[in-house]
């Protein structure tokens, strides 16, 4: 059970480029790092209009002459303070964030980064190789794989409770996007403007989740070759708004080989909130998680009763209470899962400022560029008349 106690010797100086004004992300990242008191806000360029950035980061208690016009100048003038800043969380629309995470490697800063990472395997290959070189904390912000559940899960395919894993079936498939909604709403504008976007949008904005919580459940998943069909239903958009993607995987420890994964990513499943769920099928169980639902795992073996297993019960695994908040019975959410990966984001932040590194998971750099090489992939195949590309 885990009650905000005291983990690291003294909070992470942190601060925020974007997340201002109206960012609903932004309000998740800070309730999730500041939870624990392993993060303290001290400095910020929160947005793209300075004076905007500065009265809003005061209402956050940041000082004044700490509310920057610029990424660029609070990194440089934040550099030269005793007390600056030492990790950066980047809460800013797709195309500023490689050139923001860079800059920051570069300035010797930690950085939690929102996904994607950047747009290509070869920007992603420059900041693996950066964060290794010096020696920082790169973390990517797939959140739901904070939930408990999630480990539970990772847990129980670890000690063999499915066998060997032979099918997964995951959808991020929601309906808010059904109609040109980015007319009328500007912060969807952006969503399909491959310049500010990237390469994709159905696939980079929320295909990606369920593929890293299949990889966080299934560490050694390797996949072999995959198949992509993509389109806009929507008149006008540049990006696609629903896809498909069929992936073949290599035979490991966990996963029998020839295993098929089937991905939906949608953004105009009419009617549906998140549609975001996991399916595991193995040669002695099933599981299922909902994200809707994400207290809950269905555990499902032939010829029995469905179990559904509960957050914070004494039967789960070890590794999947550690990060229990509240006792069972009550619901934890996504502010919960965000706070998780934030625990850890800060423990793997201050084991690096001593030297020494922690053999744990988190969502890091190499979990970020592994993202945006499927997502190139996704788009090759698509691009090539849905034909099969080796990953």
């Amino acid at each position: 059970m885990y009650y905000g106690d005291k983990r690291i010797e003294n909070p992470i100086r942190w601060a925020m480029v974007g997340g201002g004004v109206g960012s609903q992300i932004g309000y998740i990242h800070r309730s999730s790092a500041l939870r624990d008191f392993n993060f303290q806000l001290v400095a910020g360029a929160f947005d793209i209009v300075p004076e905007r950035g500065k009265e809003f980061g005061q209402k956050l208690h940041v000082a004044p002459e700490r509310c920057y016009p610029d990424y660029k100048t609070m990194f440089a003038e934040e550099a030269k303070r005793p007390d600056g800043i030492q990790a950066v969380t980047i809460a800013t629309p797709n195309s500023l964030h490689y050139e923001v995470c860079k800059a920051a490697l570069e300035a010797g800063l930690h950085v939690v980064c929102e996904k994607p990472l950047c747009f290509t395997s070869a920007e992603a290959e420059e900041l693996v190789a950066l964060a290794k070189e010096k020696q920082r904390v790169v973390a990517v912000t797939y959140g739901y794989s904070g939930h408990q559940m999630i480990q539970q899960a990772r847990q129980m395919i670890r000690h063999g409770d499915l066998g060997e894993i032979r099918v997964i079936n995951m959808s991020f498939a929601f309906g808010g996007y059904n109609e040109k909604i980015e007319d009328r709403v500007p912060s969807a504008k952006w969503r399909f403007d491959p310049t500010k976007a990237g390469p994709s949008f159905a696939l980079g904005d929320v295909g990606t989740h369920p593929l890293f919580i299949i990889e966080a459940m299934i560490p050694d998943l390797e996949i072999d070759n995959l198949m992509c069909t993509k389109r806009a239903f929507v008149e006008g958009r540049q990006l696609e708004d629903n896809a498909f993607v069929i992936m073949n995987l290599k035979g490991t420890k966990s996963v029998q080989a020839g295993a098929q994964v089937y991905c939906w990513a949608s953004s105009i499943n009419c009617g549906a909130r998140h549609y975001h769920k996991i399916r595991v099928v193995g040669s002695k169980a099933s599981i299922e998680w909902d994200d809707e639902r994400p207290n809950q795992l269905s555990y499902e073996v032939e010829g029995e009763p469905v179990r559904i297993l509960e957050r914070g019960a004494g039967y789960l695994y070890e590794e999947a209470r550690v990060e229990d908040r509240i006792g069972g019975g009550h619901a934890e959410g996504l502010f919960e899962a965000w706070a998780n990966l934030y625990r850890r984001f800060a423990l793997a932040m201050a084991d690096a400022e001593k030297g020494e590194y922690q053999d744990f998971w988190y969502p890091d750099v190499k979990a970020g560029a592994q993202g945006i090489k499927w997502i190139e992939k996704c788009v090759e195949s698509a691009d090539h008349g849905s034909s099969w590309v080796s990953f």
